[in-house]
Order: structure tokens, then sequence, then C-alpha cells
């Protein structure tokens, strides 16, 4: 029995030593596999008419701006199409750079001031007469106005086959008010304004001036 036990224990080391060296062998393999690849991005093609044009430009054919896109001075406002009117200006008048929104534009300056002539159209009424008056009496701080108490402002100017309406308004600035001086005319199909803006002095000298003025203005 006692040399049965002592050739035993070596061969059962002998086997424990193997199976740790093949365990330890399989542990140690490196499994190869292959990762997929990310997916590639979507590219959408660009919509009829939107591409080439600003990132936070509002979308063609309708739909709101994406919030804290929304931009007014980014809005498209249509101005008048066909032919434009002439007029010729009093040689005080200092011509303006023009822009998008507006046809003629001129400094007038006197006495140490200066007020702005301004000559803008749009198709169709624009709201109409009555609208567009009250909207002038906003911008020198005056409350709006009955259309009786309009109507009775009004002084009727006719030109060279044109009829003005025009409205003398005296703001609510204290020591300093703003004056206007509009007129309104209708030419084929669009509303034309003629505005001149400005300290309450300057602008009540240059009336005669501003109606002489609309006395120029004609078709082409």
């Amino acid at each position: 029995m006692l040399g049965s036990e002592m050739l035993s224990r070596p061969y059962l080391s002998v086997l424990i030593v193997a199976s740790l060296v093949i365990s330890g062998c399989k542990d140690r393999q490196i499994t190869a596999y292959r990762a997929p690849k990310d997916p590639a991005p979507a590219v959408m093609p660009p919509s009829s008419g939107q591409a080439g044009l600003p990132a936070d430009h509002p979308p063609i054919g309708g739909g709101a701006m994406p919030p804290g896109g929304s931009n007014m001075a980014n809005t498209a406002v249509p101005t008048a199409g066909g032919s434009d009117l002439a007029w010729t200006a009093p040689a005080s008048w200092t011509p303006k750079a023009g822009s998008a929104m507006r046809k003629g534009s001129f400094s007038v300056k006197g006495a140490g001031a200066e007020a702005d002539l301004s000559i803008t159209a749009f198709p169709g009424d624009t709201g109409g007469l009555h609208a567009n008056l009250n909207r002038w009496r906003g911008q020198v701080g005056l409350p709006p106005a009955s259309p009786a108490e309009l109507d009775a402002a009004l002084q009727h100017v006719d030109g060279q086959g044109l009829h003005f309406e025009v409205i003398d308004l005296v703001g609510t600035g204290g020591n300093a008010p703003t004056r206007l001086l509009g007129a309104i005319t209708n030419y084929n199909g669009n509303s034309w304004f003629f505005k001149l803006t400005g300290p309450d002095a300057l602008v009540a000298g240059e009336k005669p001036a501003f109606l002489a003025f609309l006395q120029t203005v004609k078709t082409p």
C-alpha cells in the first residue's frame, strides 16, 4: 500500500501541473473580431429654393422661424414694382445714400438742426389712408384719431397728374417736439409715401419747400 501511494503522488502532481498549463494557455488566447463601422451621417439634399441661404433665413414657402431665430431686421418687406415716379428736390436738400426700403432719401438741414426726408412705396393700399395716418401719429407720440378727425386735418394737393393727401403732425416731445409732414399718393397700384421728419421749428420752416417739392413729382 505504501509503495502504491508513493507512486501515485508524483503522477497526480504531473496531472495537476499539466492541467494548469493547458488552462493558462487558453486564458492567454487572443480572440480577434471585426467591429462594425459607425453609420455614415445622413446627407439631406438642399430643399428647392433654400440652398445657399443663411441658416437663420425664414423657411421658404411659409413656416415659422425656429425659437430664438426670429429677427424682424431680417424680415423681407416687398416694395413697389413697376415704373417709379420722378421728382426734383430743392437745391438745399442733400441726397443721402439709398437703401432697399427707400425710393429716395434726403437730409434737410437748417439752424443747426437736421430733418430726414424719406420716399417709400409699397404694393396696394397698405391698410388704408386712416391706418397710415394713425401710424404716423404714433411715430410722433400722438394717440390714434378718428376717421373724421383725420379727414379734417388733411390738406389736399394736386400735382402733375397726381393727388396727394398731406398731413402736418406735431409731437408731444416737450421742449423739443418732433414734427412730421407726410404726403400719400397712389400710382400704378402702389402707395407712395413722402415724409419729412425732424425738429418742430425746422420742419415747419421747410413746409413751403415740401409742398413745392410735391408739385414736381410726376409719372415717367
